[in-house]
């Protein structure tokens, strides 16, 4: 493996706080005996065709700095191929590096547990998500929880698990269950009122809910949880559970198992780590081993 990482930084993740990490990520690689270098790009587009470029220069690591966003964007340019992946979460989400046990806000010990990890091997393939040409590591969310996002990101304040609980809130007023038609890989075919329907890869969205919480990310298959038809009160109350990972007890809530998976609904948008997909129906499929991660 080349000595020589890139990080891939997002200088407005968390309200600068990816311009701030990059220096002493770099710096603690970089003191392992690592040579780095640094792309930025002046837009999604430009950053991505950057990072690609550095894959194809046969870089040792592409290490994304930022949140789910930022890693969702880095998975378009490592996915497939042999580079290894390394996060460097200080967003406000950071749920992909929660799921893969990586440090949160902390970019100098991010960047030790990467160089420590790439000099022993520390490299492991897990499943990604697909829809078209998008990738994702956690979660694809729609309905009721994307309706959520949507508010979410359109708030300036406040951060992290709060702006979720506050947006969640605000979207009870409005709240009308759906009906949803999900076709599993066997072609089994269900057609439901829900709440809202939850593809996981991963175990968590929103900066820690555990909407999947015994997704496996080496299994092949995803963990799909559909909360059923409810009111605003039960909702109210199972929601809140989501981060312990125990509302998939309620009555309400089905856990599906499926390598492929198309859900369709009038009026409802999906989010894949919390980046806005499209209006629904999407094709999903989990792809077993579609990329290569530094872990710990």
């Amino acid at each position: 493996m080349t000595s020589e990482l890139t990080l891939f930084v997002n200088p407005t993740a968390g309200r600068g706080r990816g311009a701030r990490a990059a220096q002493p990520a770099a710096s603690a690689l970089r003191a392992a005996g690592f040579s780095v270098r640094t792309v930025l790009g002046e837009d999604p587009a430009d950053a991505l065709a950057r990072a690609r470029g550095a894959v194809e220069d046969g870089t040792g690591a592409l290490i994304a700095v930022g949140s789910d966003g930022m890693a969702a964007l880095a998975l378009r340019a490592v996915a497939g191929t042999r580079t290894p992946l390394g996060l460097v979460a200080v967003g406000t989400g950071n749920d992909f590096a929660r799921t893969l046990g990586l440090p949160v806000r902390e970019p100098a010990a991010a960047g030790r547990m990467i160089a420590d990890a790439l000099k022993c091997g520390r490299i492991r393939d897990i499943d990604l998500g697909r829809v078209g040409d998008h990738w994702f590591g956690t979660v694809l969310a729609s309905g009721f929880d994307s309706r959520v996002n949507d508010r979410g990101n359109r708030m300036r304040w406040p951060t992290g698990r709060l702006k979720y609980d506050l947006a969640m809130l605000g979207e009870l007023a409005g709240f009308r269950p759906v009906p949803y038609r999900i076709r599993l890989d066997d072609d089994e075919v269900l057609e439901v009122e829900a709440t809202l329907v939850a593809v996981g890869n991963g175990s968590s969205y929103g900066g820690g809910m555990r909407i999947c919480p015994g997704a496996d990310l080496t299994d092949g298959l995803f963990d799909i949880t559909v909360v059923g038809e409810c009111s605003r009160t039960t909702l109210l109350r199972v929601f809140p559970k989501v981060y312990r990972g125990t509302h998939v007890g309620h009555p309400k809530v089905t856990v599906l198992r499926a390598a492929r998976v198309e859900i369709a609904a009038e009026g409802v948008t999906g989010y894949a780590d919390g980046e806005r997909l499209g209006p629904l129906p999407l094709n999903a499929r989990c792809v077993r081993g579609g990329v290569r991660v530094v872990g710990p």
